[in-house]
């Protein structure tokens, strides 16, 4: 199984830097077979752009409100919507400025390409702060990073089991 990992976030804007945190870290580490590891930041055509490599999965790192307590990880299986059962305006208000992509739109455009793989997960942090411009994230979700990992681990063996479906 051939696995994409994407770390997503805005270095810019506090807990958002969660999941390019994450993907720094397990770029530290060494690969793994048919594992990729990529930080995209804030581009999500790039995001778009490596799942053109064709993969059987992504799972995406991410800050996400859950209404959970602020550092609580979370998993969760990835509904993306479909572009091509919306109205044109919507599609419209949803995709028009790809420079302004959240990993949301990038894999709606990923799907509109045929190119979203069929399983997509998101391993995810609940954030105290998006929205401040800060650099440096709170010392809650800077603790959830290991346990971040740890998930992401764990998908990946799941996944290469095809026990996680």
């Amino acid at each position: 199984m051939n696995i994409l990992v994407a770390g997503v976030g805005n270095l810019l804007r506090s807990d958002d830097a969660f999941g390019v945190e994450v993907a720094n870290r397990l770029l530290e580490r060494p690969t793994v077979n048919d594992v990729t590891i990529v930080e995209t930041g804030i581009a999500g055509i790039q995001l778009v752009q490596e799942l053109q490599d064709g993969y059987d999965a992504i799972i995406v790192i991410d800050t996400v409100d859950r209404e959970r307590a602020p550092g609580t990880v979370m998993t969760i299986d990835y509904e993306v919507i479909d572009v091509n059962a919306l109205e044109h305006n919507e599609k419209y208000d949803l995709l028009a400025d790809m420079h302004l992509a959240t990993p949301e739109r990038s894999l709606m455009v990923a799907r509109a390409l045929n190119v979203l793989p069929p399983i997509v997960k998101m391993v995810a942090v609940q954030p105290v702060d998006v929205d401040t411009m800060a650099i440096g994230m709170s010392e809650i979700v800077k603790n959830a990073v290991d346990v971040a990992i740890e998930e992401v681990d764990r998908c990946i063996a799941l996944l290469q089991s095809n026990e996680l479906t």
